[in-house]
């Protein structure tokens, strides 16, 4: 039998978080009646728990939310960064079951349960993000099912969960065909702010679906990119026909050295067109330019992580998801020209590559971040005159358009 925690037993639906370790956390119901595992993770963000739930990054992951109060103000169409909630498990504090809010449709319980996304509220989510920093990513299983809580099998079926990095989790989550992608930011919300004045020159790119958030999708329309999405598994070839001004490299999940073959399709576009990289996409590209990643302890999950730009010294507070990062020594001793523009200040992993030769950068932070912080938003217009520039027969870099700033 495992170590118990918890705040206290509730007369609701139980549920159950059992960790591979044998920790166990007793709490209440909310979302769907089943059993799923994942990997633990916690995000310390204090808004945008439904952009959380819809970032197709998670998938595979069951999520713990630092922020106390979850729910209040529901769920509408217009937040979410994807079809669907892709992450195995949400957990909360202190859920609440009937938002107050004018763009309210749905609230989180009801919408997790048509998801088939179970939750768990009223546990000490403190002692629960304390384990996993101190030890690290660990297997949980999490059972909203009363009858199927007894915590020997649990602990069980949590030690025997495949590891997430034998797992190639973009293939799950990447479009099955090609689609164009035209809507703004924003559109018909009351009192958000407004779109950008689109460029009157389009440009086109293809945009690699790795698990891509609408808002990524948005701010390339808004900066005047005609914007068609590909799968992952798309070949060089097939995004030479489309014919495309640039390449944008998504945001995902999981490990990218689980991704077969995407890093060498990559290195060979790299020496074609522009290319901007986010997130996964930015661990794809240093992948393909010779360098390897490797797996952090409890990775970067929340809008407030600190990303310092190396050329101008300026410190970017960031919305990160991430467990997974560009070994710096790698990148080096691969002979690329390539050098590391951001880190972050936390632990100095690389958050920001930029090629010295090619039209080419990436950053591991989410300069799209949905519903924030907006500090890193630039590289969207920086990404548009790097493109405008090479089109224009410009010696430009991804180094050279870094040190402009």
């Amino acid at each position: 039998m495992g170590t118990e925690t918890g705040i206290r037993r509730l007369a609701s639906r139980p549920a159950v978080l059992v960790l591979a370790d044998g920790t166990v956390f007793r709490g209440a119901a909310f979302g769907a009646r089943c059993v799923r595992t994942g990997e633990v993770c916690f995000n310390t963000s204090m808004t945008g728990y439904q952009e959380i739930l819809t970032d197709p990054s998670y998938a595979g992951q069951i999520v713990a939310m630092t922020y106390t109060q979850i729910g209040n103000v529901g769920v509408n169409a217009t937040d979410d960064e994807s079809s669907t909630p892709w992450l195995s498990g949400f957990i909360v504090r202190e859920l609440f079951e009937e938002p107050s809010s004018w763009r309210s449709e749905a609230s989180l319980d009801t919408w997790l349960a048509d998801a088939g996304i179970p939750g768990l509220s009223d546990i000490d989510t403190r002692a629960l993000v304390r384990r996993i920093r101190d030890h690290g990513f660990q297997n949980a299983v999490l059972s909203t099912d009363p009858d199927q809580q007894n915590i020997d099998d649990l602990i069980d079926q949590a030690r025997t969960a495949p590891d997430l990095a034998e797992i190639d989790l973009v293939e799950a989550v990447t479009c099955k065909a090609p689609y164009e992608w035209t809507e703004g930011t924003w559109p018909g919300v009351v009192g958000q702010l407004p779109g950008l004045q689109t460029p009157e020159s389009a440009l086109r790119v293809v945009a690699y679906d790795f698990g891509v958030k609408r808002n990524i999708l948005r701010l390339l329309a808004d900066h005047g990119f005609v914007v068609t999405v590909v799968p992952a598994g798309t070949s060089a070839a097939e995004v030479d026909a489309i014919g495309p001004d640039a390449v944008f490299l998504s945001n995902g999940p999981g490990d990218p050295a689980a991704i077969a073959g995407v890093p060498e399709t990559i290195r060979e576009l790299v020496d074609r067109y522009p290319t901007f990289g986010i997130c996964l996409g930015h661990q794809i590209l240093g992948r393909a330019l010779g360098g390897t990643t490797k797996k952090l302890k409890f990775g970067h999950h929340g809008g407030n992580q600190p990303g310092k730009d190396l050329h101008t010294g300026q410190v970017a507070i960031c919305a990160e998801n991430h467990g997974y990062a560009v070994d710096a020594d790698s990148l080096r001793a691969a002979g690329e020209p390539v050098e590391i523009t951001h880190v972050n200040l936390n632990d100095q992993t690389v958050e920001g590559i930029a090629h010295q030769t090619r039209p080419v950068f990436s950053v591991q932070y989410h300069p799209e971040a949905s519903p924030g912080p907006h500090d890193a938003d630039y590289f969207f217009g920086r990404f548009r005159r790097m493109v405008e520039r090479h089109k224009a027969g410009d010696a430009v870099t991804g180094a050279s358009i870094a040190q402009e700033g």
